[in-house]
């Protein structure tokens, strides 16, 4: 069925039985056959965090699963295989570069891009993550959600 979405007002087909459900509703894109939503994965070890960026992401029909640490993180990356992931990198029980590294040395996530999101702002820390490490972008704390949106488009591809 196809409806305003309750969330942003864009034309919406919900394929469950609540045409209301935000998460689920996929948008039409050029008014063509509805695309499927992408999965981002957001390891982050504060709650307040990744709720915003669900929030931001949410808003453009992306779907954004929250994990709780990197151990947490690594093991929904691993079940999901989302399209896109979000790496704070400073966690208690497994810091994001550890996690990185995981990734990047399994075959079947090698190919997952990763966003970096961290309160390490040095310039010395970007430098490290963006052209030593490889990672696919590298955002500071705190970011506005235009900054986030950019980011998280110009990676996967769909900057309108």
């Amino acid at each position: 069925m196809w409806r305003p979405c309750a969330f942003n007002g864009t034309t919406v087909h919900c394929g469950l039985p609540n045409p209301w459900c935000k998460l689920f509703c996929v948008a039409i894109g050029n008014g063509t056959a509805p695309q499927k939503s992408k999965l981002v994965v957001c390891i982050e070890d504060e709650q307040e965090m990744i709720d915003l960026v669900q929030l931001i992401l949410g808003r453009r029909g992306f779907i954004v699963e929250g994990a709780n640490g990197g151990l947490e993180g690594l093991e929904k990356v691993q079940q999901k295989k989302p399209d896109l992931v979000l790496l704070d990198l400073m966690m208690p029980d497994m810091d994001g570069w550890e996690v990185y590294q995981r990734m990047k040395s399994d075959e079947s996530l090698r190919e997952i891009p990763v966003i970096v999101i961290t309160a390490k702002a040095q310039s010395i820390d970007k430098v490290l993550g963006l052209h030593i490490a490889k990672v696919d972008d590298y955002i500071t704390k705190p970011f506005g959600p235009q900054e986030l949106l950019e980011s998280v488009e110009k990676i996967l591809g769909r900057v309108e």
